[in-house]
Protein backbone atom coordinates (compact mmCIF):
# COMPACT_ATOMS: atom_id res chain seq x y z
CA UNK A 1 0.00 0.00 0.00
CA UNK A 2 1.22 3.60 -0.40
CA UNK A 3 2.62 5.24 2.60
CA UNK A 4 2.73 8.68 4.22
CA UNK A 5 3.29 10.43 7.07
CA UNK A 6 1.60 12.93 9.54
CA UNK A 7 2.63 14.22 13.21
CA UNK A 8 0.90 12.00 16.32
CA UNK A 9 -1.04 15.46 16.93
CA UNK A 10 -3.19 15.18 13.34
CA UNK A 11 -3.95 12.17 14.76
CA UNK A 12 -7.73 11.63 16.90
CA UNK A 13 -10.81 10.60 17.29
CA UNK A 14 -9.98 7.72 14.47
CA UNK A 15 -9.09 10.28 12.19
CA UNK A 16 -5.60 12.19 10.55
CA UNK A 17 -5.81 15.68 9.28
CA UNK A 18 -3.38 15.39 6.65
CA UNK A 19 -1.22 17.84 5.72
CA UNK A 20 -0.94 19.83 2.26
CA UNK A 21 1.90 17.92 0.87
CA UNK A 22 0.57 14.53 1.95
CA UNK A 23 -2.63 15.38 0.17
CA UNK A 24 -1.10 16.95 -2.87
CA UNK A 25 0.53 13.22 -3.45
CA UNK A 26 -2.60 11.46 -2.73
CA UNK A 27 -4.62 13.98 -5.48
CA UNK A 28 -1.60 13.15 -7.90
CA UNK A 29 -2.38 9.21 -7.31
CA UNK A 30 -5.85 9.66 -7.88
CA UNK A 31 -6.61 7.67 -4.73
CA UNK A 32 -10.43 6.73 -4.41
CA UNK A 33 -12.42 7.15 -1.05
CA UNK A 34 -12.81 2.98 -1.08
CA UNK A 35 -8.71 2.79 -1.36
CA UNK A 36 -6.75 2.21 1.71
CA UNK A 37 -3.21 3.41 2.22
CA UNK A 38 -1.11 3.49 5.23
CA UNK A 39 -0.14 6.46 7.69
CA UNK A 40 2.98 6.49 9.57
CA UNK A 41 3.08 8.35 12.69
CA UNK A 42 6.93 8.33 13.08
CA UNK A 43 7.15 6.81 16.14
CA UNK A 44 6.86 2.99 15.67
CA UNK A 45 2.91 2.95 14.55
CA UNK A 46 0.58 2.35 10.85
CA UNK A 47 -2.23 3.40 10.35
CA UNK A 48 -4.25 1.75 7.54
CA UNK A 49 -6.79 4.25 6.24
CA UNK A 50 -8.91 5.04 3.85
CA UNK A 51 -10.15 8.93 2.68
CA UNK A 52 -12.70 10.63 4.77
CA UNK A 53 -15.12 12.92 3.88
CA UNK A 54 -13.60 15.90 1.44
CA UNK A 55 -14.68 19.15 4.27
CA UNK A 56 -12.33 21.35 5.45
CA UNK A 57 -9.03 19.88 5.34
CA UNK A 58 -8.67 16.72 4.17
CA UNK A 59 -8.82 13.48 6.69
CA UNK A 60 -8.35 9.82 6.73
CA UNK A 61 -10.50 7.54 8.22
CA UNK A 62 -8.38 4.90 10.04
CA UNK A 63 -9.48 1.31 9.62
CA UNK A 64 -6.46 -0.29 11.74
CA UNK A 65 -3.61 1.14 13.86
CA UNK A 66 -0.50 -1.69 14.02
CA UNK A 67 3.49 -1.69 15.09
CA UNK A 68 5.85 -0.81 12.36
CA UNK A 69 7.69 -3.04 10.76
CA UNK A 70 9.82 -0.70 8.80
CA UNK A 71 12.33 -0.16 11.72
CA UNK A 72 15.09 -2.21 12.88
CA UNK A 73 16.54 -3.58 16.43
CA UNK A 74 19.70 -2.22 15.77
CA UNK A 75 20.23 1.47 16.45
CA UNK A 76 22.76 3.14 13.87
CA UNK A 77 23.71 6.68 13.06
CA UNK A 78 25.96 7.68 10.01
CA UNK A 79 28.51 10.06 9.47
CA UNK A 80 29.19 10.85 6.08
CA UNK A 81 31.96 12.75 4.72
CA UNK A 82 30.74 15.61 2.19
CA UNK A 83 31.12 14.70 -1.63
CA UNK A 84 30.79 15.89 -5.20
CA UNK A 85 27.56 16.18 -7.49
CA UNK A 86 25.11 13.43 -6.63
CA UNK A 87 27.18 11.12 -4.31
CA UNK A 88 25.88 12.56 -0.96
CA UNK A 89 21.88 11.60 -2.15
CA UNK A 90 22.97 8.37 -2.78
CA UNK A 91 24.72 7.78 -0.03
CA UNK A 92 21.53 8.62 1.90
CA UNK A 93 19.01 6.98 0.08
CA UNK A 94 20.80 4.08 0.76
CA UNK A 95 21.13 4.21 4.03
CA UNK A 96 17.67 5.29 4.82
CA UNK A 97 16.67 2.34 3.16
CA UNK A 98 19.20 -0.13 5.14
CA UNK A 99 17.99 1.35 8.13
CA UNK A 100 19.93 4.48 9.25
CA UNK A 101 18.78 6.24 12.50
CA UNK A 102 19.53 9.65 11.38
CA UNK A 103 22.54 10.50 8.89
CA UNK A 104 25.12 13.69 9.39
CA UNK A 105 27.04 14.85 6.83
CA UNK A 106 30.83 16.54 8.25
CA UNK A 107 33.74 17.78 5.95
CA UNK A 108 37.09 16.44 6.15
CA UNK A 109 40.35 17.36 4.61
CA UNK A 110 40.47 15.22 1.18
CA UNK A 111 36.59 16.54 0.50
CA UNK A 112 36.90 17.16 -3.34
CA UNK A 113 34.24 19.94 -2.99
CA UNK A 114 32.01 21.14 -0.44
CA UNK A 115 28.04 22.42 -1.01
CA UNK A 116 28.14 26.63 -1.40
CA UNK A 117 24.84 26.44 0.72
CA UNK A 118 24.87 23.40 3.31
CA UNK A 119 21.60 24.04 4.37
CA UNK A 120 19.52 23.99 1.05
CA UNK A 121 21.54 20.91 0.59
CA UNK A 122 20.35 19.55 3.56
CA UNK A 123 16.82 20.15 3.04
CA UNK A 124 16.97 18.59 -0.17
CA UNK A 125 18.29 15.63 1.15
CA UNK A 126 15.72 15.75 3.81
CA UNK A 127 13.32 15.73 1.16
CA UNK A 128 14.78 12.93 -0.24
CA UNK A 129 14.83 11.26 3.26
CA UNK A 130 11.19 11.68 3.13
CA UNK A 131 10.31 10.17 -0.14
CA UNK A 132 12.99 6.92 0.62
CA UNK A 133 10.87 5.97 3.76
CA UNK A 134 7.73 6.23 2.45
CA UNK A 135 9.05 4.24 -0.61
CA UNK A 136 10.80 1.66 1.52
CA UNK A 137 8.41 1.44 4.27
CA UNK A 138 10.41 2.94 7.30
CA UNK A 139 8.52 3.49 10.55
CA UNK A 140 10.01 6.69 11.06
CA UNK A 141 11.90 9.33 8.54
CA UNK A 142 15.40 9.77 9.71
CA UNK A 143 16.45 13.43 10.43
CA UNK A 144 19.21 14.60 8.01
CA UNK A 145 21.93 17.51 9.72
CA UNK A 146 25.37 19.23 8.90
CA UNK A 147 28.45 18.88 10.91
CA UNK A 148 30.87 21.89 10.71
CA UNK A 149 33.84 20.17 11.43
CA UNK A 150 35.70 16.65 10.96
CA UNK A 151 36.81 16.89 15.22
CA UNK A 152 32.91 17.82 16.04
CA UNK A 153 31.70 14.69 13.77
CA UNK A 154 34.28 12.08 15.85
CA UNK A 155 33.06 13.70 18.97
CA UNK A 156 29.32 13.06 18.33
CA UNK A 157 29.87 9.57 16.65
CA UNK A 158 32.40 8.19 19.53
CA UNK A 159 29.56 9.06 21.84
CA UNK A 160 28.06 5.51 20.93
CA UNK A 161 28.52 2.36 22.66
CA UNK A 162 29.95 0.89 19.43
CA UNK A 163 31.24 3.54 17.44
CA UNK A 164 32.76 2.67 13.98
CA UNK A 165 35.12 4.47 11.86
CA UNK A 166 35.88 3.20 8.39
CA UNK A 167 39.38 3.92 7.35
CA UNK A 168 41.09 2.27 4.28
CA UNK A 169 44.68 1.98 5.49
CA UNK A 170 43.26 -0.18 8.37
CA UNK A 171 44.67 -3.73 7.94
CA UNK A 172 44.18 -5.18 11.41
CA UNK A 173 40.61 -4.70 12.50
CA UNK A 174 37.65 -6.33 10.59
CA UNK A 175 34.06 -5.17 10.25
CA UNK A 176 32.62 -9.04 11.35
CA UNK A 177 35.12 -9.23 14.42
CA UNK A 178 34.05 -5.87 15.93
CA UNK A 179 30.58 -6.94 15.81
CA UNK A 180 30.95 -9.47 17.81
CA UNK A 181 31.46 -7.18 20.65
CA UNK A 182 27.66 -6.13 19.25
CA UNK A 183 24.60 -6.75 21.80
CA UNK A 184 20.35 -5.99 21.41
CA UNK A 185 21.23 -2.80 23.99
CA UNK A 186 24.20 -1.33 21.78
CA UNK A 187 23.77 1.73 20.06
CA UNK A 188 26.31 2.15 16.73
CA UNK A 189 27.67 4.93 15.04
CA UNK A 190 29.47 4.60 11.33
CA UNK A 191 32.00 7.45 10.14
CA UNK A 192 32.73 6.72 6.61
CA UNK A 193 35.47 9.10 4.25
CA UNK A 194 35.37 11.13 1.36
CA UNK A 195 36.49 10.36 -2.16
CA UNK A 196 40.39 10.67 -1.28
CA UNK A 197 40.13 9.04 2.19
CA UNK A 198 41.24 10.20 5.52
CA UNK A 199 44.56 11.78 5.91
CA UNK A 200 46.12 9.57 9.14
CA UNK A 201 45.98 12.27 11.49
CA UNK A 202 42.38 12.18 11.23
CA UNK A 203 42.42 8.76 11.59
CA UNK A 204 44.48 9.01 14.63
CA UNK A 205 42.19 11.71 16.19
CA UNK A 206 39.11 9.32 15.59
CA UNK A 207 40.97 6.40 17.29
CA UNK A 208 41.86 8.65 19.84
CA UNK A 209 38.38 10.02 20.64
CA UNK A 210 37.19 6.52 21.18
CA UNK A 211 36.11 5.56 17.59
CA UNK A 212 37.12 2.05 16.78
CA UNK A 213 38.92 1.78 13.30
CA UNK A 214 37.55 -1.00 11.04
CA UNK A 215 38.29 -2.36 7.26
CA UNK A 216 35.44 -3.13 5.02
CA UNK A 217 38.20 -5.30 2.98
CA UNK A 218 40.83 -5.34 0.69
CA UNK A 219 39.20 -3.35 -2.41
CA UNK A 220 38.56 0.40 -2.17
CA UNK A 221 35.20 1.57 -2.10
CA UNK A 222 33.61 4.79 -3.32
CA UNK A 223 32.04 7.32 -0.64
CA UNK A 224 28.98 6.66 -1.56
CA UNK A 225 29.45 2.93 -1.56
CA UNK A 226 31.15 2.59 1.85
CA UNK A 227 28.13 3.83 3.99
CA UNK A 228 25.41 0.86 2.12
CA UNK A 229 28.12 -1.75 2.55
CA UNK A 230 28.78 -0.62 5.90
CA UNK A 231 25.12 -0.56 6.74
CA UNK A 232 24.44 -4.19 5.15
CA UNK A 233 26.47 -6.09 6.72
CA UNK A 234 25.67 -3.90 10.27
CA UNK A 235 21.81 -4.75 9.48
CA UNK A 236 22.52 -8.75 8.44
CA UNK A 237 24.55 -9.09 11.73
CA UNK A 238 22.18 -8.33 14.00
CA UNK A 239 19.35 -9.89 11.95
CA UNK A 240 17.72 -7.24 10.38
CA UNK A 241 18.49 -8.00 6.94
Amino acid sequence: MVRFFAAPSDITDGKIRLGAEETAHIKSLRLRPAEQFIVCDGHGFDYVCRLGERTGDPVADIIERRPSLGEPSASCDVYIALAKGDRLEYAVQKSIELGARSIALFPSERCVSAPTDITKKTARLQRIALETAKQCGRGSVPEVTAISTFKEAVEKAASASMPLFFYECEEEQHLQEALEDWDADSTLSILTGPEGGFEPHEAEYAQTAGMRSVTLGPRILRCETAPAAALAAIMYHTGNL
